[in-house]
């Protein structure tokens, strides 16, 4: 599970539950004409304790859980995180009735009492609801809670990618080949020219070589990037199914520029197509 794929909307569906959590621990009821009575919480009440607190709980657990995995699977065909998203509404619909009428059926019995009002842990139990159920339905809607919790790292000293020294090619910040003053300095992975037949060693073809396809720009240069949230990767055939995941946190390697794409190196060595490149941090 990569924590650094969490955003600030889950960081609030965190908040929430953990505010629900401590809020099962206060008095479900109070009552003026009951000073001195020992008030039960949450988890002297089965119904309250598994419809609100257990509910909203899990469901934050399920949010959170399928924001972290590569794939999130599916449960009664539903992804992992829409199924919390109905445990945490259902919880915030369920401590609103709580609040309406605390004592359930037990002031029905024509007793002349209206029953105990809702005490500290049901009323705070429905605020910490109503944010939680809040959160997981507007992360996917509002750009503000998309971002993520934890920002990318600058790279370390020693390279994160490849085990490079540092300033070495590709690295944030160190000179790029082809520039002034790296005279005979060759690309990450490329051959030296080899010499033709009939022709010195480092003379010139006398025909030019035939143009390949998909060449890169020519002002291109290789680059590390960060990407804001989880991105997949796709295969550099064209293929519809993606190969990689880029995590928040990591440096990768931008190895070719297609267009508005981007062919990205992974730090096992794979290489594919990112195709949604908005918001990328630069090294």
């Amino acid at each position: 599970m990569n924590i650094r794929s969490l955003t600030r909307g889950d960081g609030v569906v965190i908040g929430a539950a953990v505010l629900l959590f401590i809020a099962s621990f206060l008095d479900i009821y109070s009552s003026d004409g009951a000073s001195g009575v020992d008030m039960p919480n949450a988890w002297g009440s089965a119904p309250l304790l598994m419809s609100v607190f257990l509910a909203g709980i899990i469901g934050a657990a399920l949010i959170v859980v399928a924001r972290g995995l590569p794939q999130a699977p599916k449960v009664v065909g539903l992804d992992l995180g829409q199924f919390g998203i109905a445990f945490t509404v259902f919880a915030a619909w369920s401590a609103l009735g709580n609040i309406f009428d605390p004592a359930g059926g037990g002031n029905n019995f024509g007793l002349g009492s209206t029953g105990p009002d809702a005490g500290t842990g049901a009323i705070l139990g429905l605020i910490a609801t109503l944010v939680l159920a809040g959160a997981a339905v507007a992360t996917p809607l509002v750009p503000a809670l998309q971002v993520a919790l934890v920002g990318a790292p600058k790279p370390p000293a020693p390279l994160p990618y490849g085990g490079q020294p540092q300033g070495g090619y590709g690295y944030p910040g160190a000179p790029q080949p082809g520039q002034p003053g790296q005279p005979g300095q060759q690309p990450y992975g490329a051959q030296p020219p080899q010499p033709q037949q009939g022709q010195p060693f480092g003379g010139q073809p006398s025909q030019p070589s035939a143009p390949q396809t998909q060449q890169p720009a020519q002002d291109f240069s290789p680059f590390w990037f960060a990407v804001p949230v989880a991105r997949p990767l796709f295969s550099e055939d064209g293929a519809q199914a993606p190969i990689a995941e880029l995590a928040p946190g990591t440096w990768y390697l931008a190895v070719e520029q297609r267009g508005a794409t981007l062919v990205a190196q992974t730090q096992d060595g794979r290489r594919g197509v990112l195709q949604d490149t908005s918001g990328i941090q630069r090294g």
